[in-house]
C-alpha cells in the first residue's frame, strides 16, 4: 500500500509515505518523532529553545528508538547556530528552518550532507528560499496552527509555490488532518503533507491531557489567528483555540504589552516548579498544574477533523490507507467519465 504513495521526495528523504510530523514546539517529543519515523513518515524535533546539550540528548533519544530518518527544526528568528552545529555533528539527515532568511545557513546544512527544508508563507518567500539553494520548500497556509508565517490559504498557496519554484519539491502545510487532505495537496502538485495539529492529539505527543481534550472537542471556528500569546516570541502571528486569556484580551481592545488584562498572572507551574505567565507562548505540558486552559492552546483549522487521540503509528497507517482509497476512487471516477458516451 505504501508503495502507491512513495514518490521522488520519499526516496530522497528515505521514508515510505509523504507525511511529515510538523515540529510542534515542546510537544515534539523524541517518542513522537521516533514513532512517526517507524511508521514510515518523517518525525521532527523542535530544538530552537533548547540548549545545544539538550538538543543533542533529544537527537540521541530518537536514535535509540528508531534507525529511520528524522529531522530537527530551528527557528531562524532566534540564535540557533550552536544548536545547528550540534545537529550537523550528530549527522541529523534533515534540517528544517522557519521564520527567517535561510541564506546564512543553507550552504552549511547542505555541505554537511543534510537536506534543508524551509517553511514559507508566500510565493515571494518561496522564490527567495529557492535562490538560497533550499532542497525542499514547505508552503504553509494561513489555516495552519501554531505560528503562521503568511496570510494565504493552503489551497491557493501550494499550487502557486509549485509553479514558482519547480522542480524544487514542495510540501503542503495547513488544514491537513487526514488522507483526504493529503490526497488533495498531492493533486495540487505538492509532494507531501506537513501535519501539526493532528499530531498534537497523539499518544506520544508531549501534551497535557486537558490540551488533548480541548483539541478533540474543538471545531474550526474555535481557532483564532492572533498575536495574543507573544511572550517569548514577539510580533509572531499564530493560530490557537479561543480561551479566557484571549477573550479578555480581545474584549479589552487587544492592547499591547504590558497593558493587557491580568498581565503578570501566573497561570501554570511546571513539574520543575517553574512559574509560567499569562500570554506566554508555551502550551500546556504534562506535569503542569494551574489554570492550564488559559495558556496558548495552539491549533489549526484542521482541528475540526481531530476526534480522538491515537498512537502516531496507527494514525500514519490509517491516513495512508485513506489517501490510497481516495486516489483510487478519483481514478475510477475519471475512467468512468472518460468512457461515458
Amino acid at each position: 500500500m505504501t508503495s502507491k504513495l512513495r514518490n521522488a521526495l520519499c526516496e530522497r528523504l528515505g521514508i515510505d509515505v509523504p507525511v511529515v510530523q510538523a515540529p510542534i514546539g515542546s510537544a515534539a517529543a523524541p517518542e513522537l518523532a521516533a514513532a512517526v519515523a517507524e511508521a514510515g513518515g518523517l518525525g521532527m524535533l523542535a530544538s530552537t529553545w533548547q540548549s545545544p546539550e539538550r538538543a543533542r540528548l533529544g537527537i540521541r533519544h530518537v536514535r535509540q528508538r528508531t534507525s529511520r530518518p528524522f529531522g530537527v527544526n530551528l527557528v531562524l528568528d532566534f540564535p540557533v547556530i550552536d544548536t545547528l552545529a550540534v545537529c550537523l555533528d550528530e549527522a541529523v539527515p534533515v534540517i528544517s528552518t522557519f521564520w527567517g532568511d535561510p541564506r546564512p545557513v543553507s550552504h552549511r546544512i547542505r555541505a554537511a550532507g543534510a537536506l534543508h527544508m524551509h517553511t514559507v508563507g508566500s510565493v515571494r518567500e518561496a522564490v527567495h528560499a529557492a535562490g538560497c539553494g533550499v532542497d525542499v520548500i514547505v508552503a504553509q497556509g494561513w489555516e495552519a496552527g501554531g505560528h503562521v508565517r503568511g496570510t494565504t490559504a493552503t489551497m491557493v498557496l501550494v499550487p502557486a509555490v509549485v509553479d514558482a519554484v519547480g522542480p524544487i519539491p514542495v510540501m503542503a502545510a495547513g488544514g491537513i488532518s487526514d488522507g483526504r487532505g493529503l490526497a488533495a495537496v498531492l493533486a495540487l502538485g505538492a509532494q507531501g503533507a506537513w501535519l501539526g495539529t493532528r499530531f498534537l492529539a497523539t499518544a506520544e505527543a508531549f501534551t497535557h491531557q486537558l490540551y488533548r481534550q480541548r483539541l478533540v472537542a474543538a471545531t474550526a471556528e474555535d481557532t483564532v489567528h492572533t498575536h495574543c500569546f507573544d511572550g517569548g516570541w514577539p510580533d509572531a502571528a499564530h493560530r490557537a483555540l479561543r480561551n479566557p486569556t484571549l477573550q479578555r484580551w480581545e474584549l479589552a481592545g487587544s492592547p499591547p504589552a504590558p497593558g493587557r488584562p491580568d498581565e503578570g498572572d501566573v497561570v501554570a507551574i511546571d513539574s520543575a516548579g517553574q512559574a509560567h505567565y499569562r500570554y506566554e507562548d508555551l502550551m500546556p505540558l504534562p506535569g503542569m498544574t494551574g489554570d492550564l486552559a488559559d495558556m496558548a492552546l495552539y491549533a489549526g483549522q484542521s482541528v475540526e477533523l481531530v476526534r480522538e487521540v491515537r498512537p502516531a503509528g496507527r494514525l500514519i497507517h490509517e491516513l495512508t490507507a485513506q489517501t490510497v482509497n481516495v486516489i483510487e476512487q478519483m481514478s475510477r471516477t475519471t475512467e468512468t467519465a472518460g468512457g461515458a458516451p
